[in-house]
């Protein structure tokens, strides 16, 4: 064998182990395809899809700090709820969280709520000192809502902060019928469900039914509840039309003896005017009246007078300051606490997203 032979040799062997280490060599694999997520406009602005569904979620809320005062020696827990003893300020932080799922069906849009609310310190409202709380979630298809939320008597207040209008969380389930221009609904409700509102209520139900009209600019509706455990009922009426530069608003409340719904006084007629005086101000007097406070064989009447004013800074930051008087016609009132006359209010700062 010669050189020239030898030398081919080795050159072919040495091509035969590379090609054999070539082909044993690692490939990457090629990157997936990255699903980006996609706006869903659908059911309104702010929802996309959750990647691989064709299911909408939204998430929104807002961040509050809010400074409270009032009288010492009223010793009231409303709306004022971070104030006892010999405070007459007390303040608070609030986070609050709102997840909205939706996707359309064979009986229409399937939707769900979930609300989270933490506050900083005490309020009045909830109790939370602190923690997260459970502030609604519920399912809402084809006109039915189940689950956990607030009733009519809540979802129709005047727009103010110096009314007393009822309300409260219940476990529920509901219908509502809504023509456009009508609505009419029922609803049974656990008046034992909310801890924080009536915590001696016994575990019993309620019934409330709607009716609502709107025509122009002016919108009526009437609720009745009636309340199984005491065997009471309560109504409430409420009218708001747009006069002018705003809105005037009207509510009237009347119970046969307290309940689950109602139980600050027999009866009730509160009175509201919501000025827009400029594109992001709002200026809204109000005034209040109580028959028969405490349900006291009319011994008791009580009124309250109060102005809230909004204003919006910017996109997603707005304030709200309000200050009322209550007047009654003895101490030791729910209303104005330890003294016959209570004066609060408060100045919020608010972000919402």
């Amino acid at each position: 064998m010669n050189i020239k032979s030898l030398l081919l040799g080795s050159a072919a062997a040495l091509a035969a182990v590379s090609g054999a280490q070539a082909a044993d060599a690692i490939v990457a694999a090629e990157p997936e395809a990255m699903e980006y997520v996609r706006v869903c406009d659908a059911f309104g602005t702010g929802y996309f899809y959750i990647p691989g569904t064709e299911t909408c979620l939204k998430i929104g809320g807002y961040v509050r700090t809010q400074v409270e005062f009032g009288d010492t020696n009223a010793g009231f827990e409303g709306s004022i709820g971070n104030l006892s003893g010999n405070n007459n300020w007390g303040s608070y932080t609030r986070a609050y969280l709102t997840v909205s799922a939706k996707n359309d069906t064979e009986y229409g849009a399937l939707s769900s709520y979930i609300n989270l609310q933490a506050d900083s310190s005490h309020t009045g409202n909830n109790n939370s000192d602190g923690g997260v709380i459970l502030d609604g979630a519920w399912i809402n298809i084809a006109g039915f809502d189940v689950g956990y939320f607030y009733n009519w008597w809540d979802d129709f207040a005047l727009s103010g902060e110096t009314e007393e209008a009822g309300g409260n969380l219940f476990n529920a389930i509901r219908y509502t019928y809504d023509g456009g221009s009508f609505q009419a609904g029922i609803a049974v409700e656990d008046l034992g469900s909310d801890a924080r509102e009536q915590p001696s209520h016994d575990d019993d139900v309620g019934v409330s039914g709607l009716l609502r009209g709107t025509v122009g600019g002016i919108d009526a509706l009437l609720i009745g509840s009636y309340d199984f455990d005491v065997e009471e009922a309560a109504f409430k009426a409420r009218l708001t039309a747009e006069v002018g530069p705003g809105t005037f608003g009207i509510m009237g409340i009347y119970a046969t003896d307290p309940t689950a719904y109602w139980s600050l006084s027999e009866w009730s007629v509160a009175a509201e005017y919501k000025i827009q005086a400029t594109e992001k101000l709002f200026i809204t007097p109000a005034a209040q009246y109580f028959g028969d406070v405490g349900f006291d064989n009319g011994n008791i009447d009580a009124w309250r007078v109060g102005v809230t004013a909004g204003y919006q800074i910017t996109e997603g930051l707005r304030s709200l300051a309000t200050v009322n008087y209550t007047d009654a016609d003895e101490a030791g009132t729910s209303l104005t606490g330890n003294d016959d006359d209570a004066w609060s209010g408060f100045l919020r700062l608010q972000r919402d997203f």
